[in-house]
């Protein structure tokens, strides 16, 4: 089974919504949701926030966290995946950011992608998962395999979250 097909059939069975805040992949892991027939109900919002200002008028990313931290960083991922938590009230929330080729103003590598998996299960707090991939191909092979991985990961930091509101944990690095 595709990725995205696994994925949005993992978020139908298990009845959530999903709230992506995207940049470099600029929608594409919103879009393989839709993709899926019968599964666009578990889609609530994408929004794809490119620049530096949409992250912060959009999602309320603060400018001195992208100062401190750069444009590409699990910190900025985040804050954009809390942003879209915010505003859609979703249940699981996936956010990106990234290069996809070369030209970074801050010399990050291009395929670098940062990522951010937030969970909210009922009675719990928001549980959230960070993890940064290298990927490699040209801009276009980076970004599908980014908006892949992204949903690849929803169901490994569902089954983490599901653990740590036994356990009482829930946030983790990869």
């Amino acid at each position: 089974m595709h990725p995205a097909e696994a994925a949005a059939h993992f978020l139908q069975r298990h009845d959530l919504r999903l709230a992506t805040a995207e940049s470099c992949t600029a929608g594409l892991i919103a879009s393989h949701i839709a993709d899926v027939p019968g599964c666009g109900g578990t889609l609530k919002c994408a929004i794809v926030a490119y620049s530096p200002d949409a992250k912060e008028q959009i999602l309320g990313v603060n400018a001195e966290l992208i100062a401190r931290h750069g444009l590409t960083s699990e910190a900025v991922s985040l804050a954009m995946a809390q942003g879209v938590m915010r505003i859609s009230q979703a249940d699981v929330a996936v956010a990106n950011t990234g290069v996809a080729d070369d030209g970074a103003p801050d010399g990050t590598p291009p395929g670098t992608q940062c990522f951010a998996w937030l969970v909210r299960l009922p009675g719990t707090p928001i549980c959230e998962y960070t993890e940064t991939r290298q990927f490699r191909g040209d801009r276009t092979q980076i970004r599908q395999a980014a908006a892949l991985w992204a949903l690849q990961r929803i169901a490994h930091y569902h089954a983490l979250a599901t653990a740590a509101r036994r356990d009482g944990a829930g946030t983790a690095h990869a």
